[in-house]
């Protein structure tokens, strides 16, 4: 059977058809509306065209996107296209297009895609990360999602930073309302931030990978802060494999030395995990938005 997942970003909106094997079948992209019932329509729309072009309907859809879903209401939360807070997401596309849905948030689709036949594949558990303009995570346990009992399972950028020094307490202020959150620590604003000369996140990794020292500098606290905030989770989780995804997260070098900056936090004498780059790149959310109904 042919799988079907969108993937609902902040600017573009993704369709895809994957064959059992994973080999695409459809895909088709278009820029995200900033209305839910405008973004309803587009991604009808996209499944439309997904489905002419794989030849075959789909019977049921898997979505990733921002936020989370409320199992206890059904309603979207925490999502930075703020138009989906507060609605009914699933339902009402599942109403819109006549065919039952699973949502997920990206960082969970993520975690699925490379879990299954992606960079960690046949490895278990499943950790894997999005540091972009936010941070995100996503678990996957024998092959499975972990969502939580709360639908929360993951939220991991939204944990304080772990032994914050003097200089990092109290934090900076998190649109979530708290403050110290990993997300004002590790995301690309975050980083651009600590450099404190007005560049980008991906302006900073390029200095950095010549002779800017100031740069070379910011990226190497980051990257600490980084272990850190891994190192709760190894402690907490045991993964036997991390994926870095997002923009920052293919940084030059940065999966490469995470391990060894690790270690020193990780309560075992004898540690073993590898920090890998996702394999599919900026299609895992919609492959793994596929995958959510292959459990």
């Amino acid at each position: 059977m042919i799988a079907f997942g969108i993937d609902l970003g902040g600017t573009k909106i993704e369709a895809a058809a994957l064959h059992p094997d994973g080999s695409f079948a459809a895909r088709v992209r278009r820029q995200t509306p900033a209305d839910y019932p405008s973004a309803l329509e587009a991604i009808a729309g996209v499944l439309e065209e997904a489905e002419q072009q794989a030849g075959t309907r789909a019977a049921r859809l898997g979505v990733g996107g921002p936020g989370s879903v409320n199992p206890h209401t059904g309603r979207v939360r925490n999502a930075n296209s703020t138009w989906l807070n507060g609605r009914a997401f699933p339902d009402d596309l599942a109403r819109r297009l006549g065919r039952p849905v699973r949502y997920a948030n990206d960082a969970d689709c993520l975690a699925v895609s490379e879990a299954r036949d992606g960079a960690a594949a046949g490895r278990d558990p499943v950790f894997a990360v999005i540091l972009g303009t936010g941070v995100g995570a996503g678990i996957v346990v024998d092959g499975r999602l972990v969502s939580g009992a709360n639908g929360i399972a993951g939220e991991w950028g939204h944990s304080p930073l772990p032994a914050p020094t003097s200089e990092e307490t109290p934090g900076p202020d998190c649109w979530c309302g708290r403050r110290g959150c990993l997300e004002t620590w590790l995301s690309g604003p975050a980083l651009a931030r600590h450099d404190g000369r007005g560049l980008t996140a991906k302006a900073i990794a390029a200095r950095a990978s010549g002779a800017d020292r100031h740069a070379q500098d910011s990226l190497s606290g980051h990257a600490e802060r980084l272990a850190r905030g891994l190192a709760s989770v190894v402690n907490l989780l045991d993964p036997g494999a991390i994926v870095l995804g997002g923009g920052l997260g293919g940084t030059p070098g940065l999966a490469e030395g995470l391990a060894e900056r690790i270690q020193p936090h990780v309560f075992s004498d004898d540690w073993r995990c590898e920090i890998l780059r996702p394999r599919f790149g900026d299609s895992s959310g919609v492959r793994g938005a596929a995958w959510l109904w292959d459990r």
